[in-house]
């Protein structure tokens, strides 16, 4: 059966990145590794340390900065963390200085809520309702 091991989020700067998905989102280091100029650098969810793995990978490349850009104008959020619950995510989130660009908010099955990842990206929090 084929399942998901590791995606990506392009980060301008993998160690500011690294700071704030560990500081702030509170994900744990999972691997670190040398890779060419670049690392091999991923984070794990503390609750699944074994479970998928997010890529902090580079945007070095051409296509990815305009990208990247066209999402964060466009409000689109590069992807998506689910949270046990949006609201108090969201003021634990704030207390550490994360900036929001839309807060929560309920859309009827699920509520979410939408922060700057200070890596050029928007990402999305959300908790689906039962």
């Amino acid at each position: 059966m084929i399942r998901i091991i590791v995606t990506s989020v392009f980060v301008d700067d993998q160690a500011k990145a690294l700071a704030f998905y560990t500081d702030k989102l509170g994900f744990v280091t999972k691997t670190d590794l040398p890779a060419g100029e670049y690392r091999w650098l991923t984070v794990a969810s503390p609750a699944d340390p074994g479970g998928v793995e997010l890529l902090l990978e580079p945007d070095g490349h051409p296509a990815v900065r305009p990208y990247k850009e066209a999402l964060v104008a466009d409000g689109i959020p590069a992807t998506q963390f689910a949270v046990d619950d949006v609201y108090a995510e969201v003021e634990r989130l704030k207390g550490l200085g994360v900036q929001f660009t839309q807060d929560a908010t309920d859309l009827g099955p699920v509520v979410t809520a939408v922060l700057d990842d200070t890596c050029g990206n928007l990402i999305q929090i959300a908790t689906m309702k039962v």
